[in-house]
């Protein structure tokens, strides 16, 4: 694909005497390729980071941070970055949050006693499924506490289930369950409030 031999092409164009800043502001006026391969050099460890991360597993890690560099050629021309390393990094968090809310990364499970199914946790998967609300789930995962936080993404969107969740975390399986409930509710009300408010604003 066009990064492998284009970062491969760019290895020794480092530009180590220019900030971040420089380089994107830049590209964005020059659309300058080899600004953007080196800007993209100093980040690509951590976007693939990143991209393990949520995906877990090596190589769609490396076809996402592919797929992230097409998508910054594009990117980069449209906004004006201040803080790129943040910037790069929530792009590649939300670029897998969007993999994995493709319906081919859903896993229908069979029912079992520690899967409690209930109207609100439906409610919540058919709000997580819907594109125009990554941007709310976003915003109000973040509001949760971290036990909260921690097992509401691994129960949701890795597909990992309680024992898995209470061995990878050292937290107890009761309370992993307490957790999963709890943070799906405040999800909810958070994602509910945000919605009136954009209502409203329209």
């Amino acid at each position: 694909m066009l990064i492998l031999s284009f970062v491969g092409f760019l290895k020794n164009i480092q530009h180590p005497e220019r900030t971040d800043k420089e380089l994107a502001d830049s590209y964005r006026e020059t659309g300058d390729m080899q600004v953007l391969g080196a800007l993209f050099q100093r980040y690509m460890d951590l976007m693939y980071g990143v991209c393990l991360k949520y995906l877990k597993d090596p190589e769609s890690a490396k076809d996402a941070v592919m797929q992230l560099f097409e998508e910054l050629t594009k990117k980069l021309k449209q906004h004006q970055v201040e803080n790129v390393k943040s910037w790069l990094h929530t792009l590649a968090r939300n670029h897998c949050l969007m993999q994995l809310r493709s319906p081919r990364n859903f896993r229908t499970s069979e029912f079992n006693a520690e899967i409690m199914q209930s109207e609100a946790e439906t409610h919540l998967n058919g709000m997580m499924q819907k594109e125009e609300n990554l941007t709310r789930l976003e915003h109000c995962l973040q509001t949760l506490p971290d036990e909260q936080k921690t097992t509401v993404e691994l129960f949701y969107l890795q597909n990992k289930c309680y024992k898995e969740i209470a061995s990878e975390t050292g937290i107890e399986w009761n309370k992993v369950r307490s957790y999963i409930q709890n943070g799906r509710r405040n999800l909810k009300i958070c994602m509910d409030k945000q919605a009136a408010i954009e209502t409203k604003e329209i």
